[in-house]
């Protein structure tokens, strides 16, 4: 059973509901310690003085605020702690705003409330139902582990979640910081939007987090798992390819038709039998010819094909006669085969009467 990391109460008028503040994330990084390299030996971080290289005690140091030019104001510890704020107990929601109007810049950390000791259940269930239905988040202040925090109190499913959020001046102005942002002036209409509009409907599906995971962590875990078998590892990293410059009306077209084919491929996946997808594939005639690419292989959905090896996407490729293959990065091979799928479908499509000549 998890543990509060904060008591005290949450309330909104005079109503008192008390809580209890819990993590609602895991942070799955995998942590490393330090060694010296060939021994199991622990290396420990030193504070050391900049100018004497001497070790210098936890409480011999003070805290200084630069103010340029060599010149610091020292804060001592109890000067600190004097304007600290002081522990709260209370989570007061002073105003009540429409979700959509917080953007998601302003959220970091998201956080838990569950009612705590007798009699908090129901108020808490009314206050969680009475937001949910009228699409508002209380928004309070309260200071947990000696930092104020400015929170958003949200309605979940079955609980109230608390977002800790960032402060106006925290939060950067793109047009001022970014210099590359496209100008106001840049709009589209006709065929440019309408397409791109049809691409983002094409790729819409519906919000399933599962679908999505760590495949670097996955890779590290794995890569773990090896070396303490005692397997030997090679390494070789990937070289970078910049990505060919294409006309974006092209691109466009052909991301479309490859949404299409994936959405086609992962229904057809979906409908087929258990029976059937185990049914291993048949040899054809002629086996001495040279291998065609299997009709799954045509409509094979991008989301599986997004975990095929580069050895695999480049045969692919192979079969499709791409021009400058041998070159790409696995990431650019698997957007070529996408779109050479989707042109050999097209024109499949715009033929349908033709047969392929055997070669």
């Amino acid at each position: 059973m998890a543990r509060p990391i904060w008591t005290g109460a949450l309330s909104f008028g005079l109503v008192n509901v008390p809580v209890g503040v819990y993590s609602a994330t895991d942070d799955k990084t995998v942590h490393f310690n330090q060694l010296e390299r060939g021994t199991s030996d622990r290396v420990r971080n030193k504070r050391v003085n900049e100018r004497t290289g001497e070790e210098v005690a936890f409480d011999a140091i003070v805290k200084g605020y630069d103010l340029g030019g060599g010149r610091f104001v020292v804060i001592e510890p109890e000067e600190l702690e004097a304007v600290e704020p002081g522990r709260s107990r209370n989570i007061e929601i002073t105003d009540f705003v429409d979700l959509n109007e917080i953007d998601p810049v302003f959220y970091k950390s998201t956080y838990y409330l569950a009612p705590q000791g007798p009699g908090a259940e129901r108020a808490y269930a009314l206050l969680r139902q009475a937001m949910e239905e009228t699409n508002k988040v209380g928004v309070a202040s309260f200071v947990m582990r000696g930092k104020q925090h400015l929170v958003a109190i949200r309605p979940d499913k079955r609980v109230l979640a608390l977002e800790t959020m960032f402060f106006a001046d925290e939060v950067r102005d793109p047009v001022a910081e970014l210099g590359t942002l496209p100008s106001e002036d840049v709009s589209f209409q006709g065929r440019e939007l309408d397409t791109a509009k049809l691409l983002v409907d094409s790729m819409t599906t519906e919000w399933q987090p599962e679908q999505y995971r760590d495949t670097y962590r996955d890779a590290v875990e794995d890569l773990i798992e090896r070396k303490s078998r005692g397997e030997v590892v090679s390494t070789g990293a990937p070289v970078f390819q910049p990505a060919p410059v294409v006309d974006l009306m092209d691109a466009l077209r052909a991301s479309v038709d490859a949404a299409r084919l994936k959405r086609a491929g992962a229904e057809s996946l979906t409908s087929e039998t258990p029976a059937q997808a185990s049914r291993p594939a048949t040899a054809t005639a002629g086996s001495g010819s040279k291998r065609r690419p299997s009709p799954r292989a045509a409509t094979e959905p991008q989301g599986i094909r997004s975990h095929a090896s580069k050895a695999a996407l480049a045969e692919r490729a192979a079969e499709l006669n791409i021009a400058g293959r041998s070159k790409m990065s696995r990431d650019e091979l698997e957007a070529a085969v996408s779109a050479a799928e989707a042109e050999a479908e097209r024109a499949s499509a715009a033929s349908p009467g033709k047969r392929r000549k055997a070669s």
